[in-house]
């Protein structure tokens, strides 16, 4: 069974930077496409970032675009969010997702929180202005 654990939400300041972490159970990691999602109170849960399986292609929201990075360690089994220039509208419980997935894909699959077979129970983030 696989298993996400998030880490590294908190309270930070606009302008300020966090690091979130995803911790992963299980041996197939390396295979897996996996995202970042986010959900603020009273709307939808919306795609942040995406990393492809083999990390050579990376994925963005327009709205978290060149402030946002997210990286894979798959030794270490862990994807992170490096977020940079944080906003009050950043606001909300991140979420990591996975799935099992072989190559690269497009924008429109990834960004889809419909595509992921596993999630996390999510971390706060909140940026005070």
């Amino acid at each position: 069974q696989v298993q996400l654990v998030e880490s590294g939400g908190g309270l930070v300041q606009a302008g300020g930077s966090l690091r979130l972490s995803c911790a992963v159970s299980g041996r197939t990691f390396r295979l897996y496409a996996m995202g970042w999602f986010r959900q603020a109170p009273g709307k939808e849960r919306e795609f942040v970032a995406a990393i492809s399986w083999s990390g050579r292609t990376t994925y963005y929201a327009d709205s978290v675009k060149d402030r946002f990075f997210i990286s894979r360690d798959n030794a270490k089994i862990t994807v992170s969010l490096q977020m940079n220039s944080l906003k009050p509208e950043d606001t909300a419980v991140y979420y990591c997702a996975g799935r099992p997935t072989y190559g690269e894909l497009d924008y429109a699959i990834v960004s889809r929180a419909s595509y992921y077979d596993y999630w996390g129970q999510g971390t706060q983030v909140t940026v005070s202005s």
